[in-house]
Parts: structure tokens; sequence; C-alpha cells
């Protein structure tokens, strides 16, 4: 199983398809509750990939899938995941790569952006006006003491709010680590971003019915070299759509 020692110690997995292109690899970082074979391998994003020859690097965050999942808040926060995907990135070798994250994994994208010059071009999904607003994930909607609820009970029927009890569904389905996922919602990223700072050309995919993507426009405009793609699919759903995986395949190819 490869996995490398993170520099604080924790275990991380990763994943890679080779591939002939000539150009960089691609390197997919997921999101919340999700791990890189529920987001990027079963939607078919790999494959596609793949399938035109890109060499393709999916990791699974600390926390997550089967990464190490300390239940320390002080071993999560998108910084120290974007930590992790440059320390993988040297140990690769790679001196210059794709990097597409969706959700939490478009905040970790984005913070790696901002001070990794190995970035060629970045997708981001599944976030909107609260990455400006905020600084990270749209906390608004979902509060960090809703999650701490939805992750802590053992009894799922008593969770009062319902999208959190709708990423409890999730990480039940996935057989998650309540503990370690409850860490990182402690730990999510809230201060402001120097997204003027990401020059990099960027593509911005949200899904229309997406309420923790509300106004990507306003994310798109911050962003110096952005163009945003709307298309079906809320937050758990977009990913999955065949136009999300045509977006991203296309605009990643272009050289």
């Amino acid at each position: 199983m490869p996995t490398f020692e993170a520099t604080d110690g924790v275990e991380i997995y990763w994943e890679q398809w080779d591939g002939d292109s000539d150009l960089p690899p691609v390197l997919l970082h997921h999101g919340f509750i999700a791990n890189g074979l529920t987001n990027w391998v079963l939607p078919g994003i790999v494959g596609a990939l793949t399938a035109t020859g890109r060499r393709v690097i999916a990791v699974d965050a600390r926390g997550h899938g089967r990464s190490g999942k300390p239940h320390d808040p002080s071993f999560y926060g998108e910084t120290r995941m974007a930590k992790d995907v440059a320390t993988l990135l040297d140990r690769l070798g790679i001196e210059r790569v794709d990097v597409a994250g969706y959700s939490m994994g478009a905040i970790v994208s984005l913070v790696l952006a901002t001070s990794d010059p190995r970035l060629r071009r970045l997708v981001i999904g599944g976030v909107g006006s609260a990455v400006v607003e905020l600084g990270g994930v749209d906390t608004r909607i979902i509060p960090a003491e809703a999650f701490r609820e939805a992750f802590h009970t053992d009894d799922p029927s008593t969770i009062t709010h319902p999208a959190a009890a709708g990423f409890r569904a999730f990480v039940d389905a996935v057989g998650g680590d309540r503990a370690a996922l409850a860490a990182q919602a402690a730990a999510i990223h809230a201060t402001p971003l120097p997204l003027d700072t990401i020059a990099v050309p960027t593509l911005l995919i949200t899904g229309r019915d997406d309420v923790l993507a509300t106004r990507p426009e306003l994310l798109a405009k911050a962003l110096p070299n952005a163009r945003l793609a709307v298309i079906d699919g809320d937050h758990l759903g977009a990913v999955r759509e065949p136009a999300f995986t045509e977006e991203l395949v296309t605009f990643l190819n272009a050289r």
C-alpha cells in the first residue's frame, strides 16, 4: 500500500495511474468525508483522464480513506493537508503539476496554489462565495457545532440539522472515522486567502443546486485567471455528473 509519512508523522495514502502524455501529472484531492476512490475513481474521472494519457495521482487526506486518522484537531486543517500534497510532490520529484480539488479539497488546492510554483492549471469544485467571505467552505450552511452533533451521537435519528444529517449518512456509508472527521470539522480553514496571487488558469465547477457553493461568480471574479462552469447537481452529486468530468478533462488537457 503506497503511503508516506507527513512532516508531523501522520501516514498519508496515495495512489497513482501511469500515463504517456507529455503534459504534467494531475493531482486529485477529494472532499470532506470522501476519499480518492469515492470522489475520483467511482465517478469515472480518473478513468477519463488516463484514457487521454494523463498520469494521475490521488491522495487520501489525513483522517480520510486509508490515511492515518488522529483524533486531535491540531493535526488537521486544509493548510496541513496542502503541506501533505507538497511533501508528496517533493518525494515523487514532480516539478510541474495540474491540481484538482473538490469542496474541502478545493480549499486545500487553493492554499497550495498560493505558495507552490509547480502548479500549471487548477480545477476547484463545490465551493463558492464563502471562500471569499469566510476563507473556506461555507460554515454558514452547516455550522461546526452541527457537525459535532452529527459525528458524536451514536443515534443518527437524533440529529436536528438536516444537512448535517446528510453528511452523517455519508460518513456511515463510507465507514468513516467519526472522531477523526469531527477533528477536521473543528479545524476548518477560516482565514482570508490571498486569492489575487493565484495567477494560474483556473476552472471553477459548481452544481446549480449546491447550497454549499452559492454565488460562485464572486469566487470566480476574485481569482485573476478563472472561468466558471455551472452544471447540474447538488453538493454530493455534481462531481458524478458527466459534465463535471467533461469540463475537468477538457480544461486540464489544454496546453
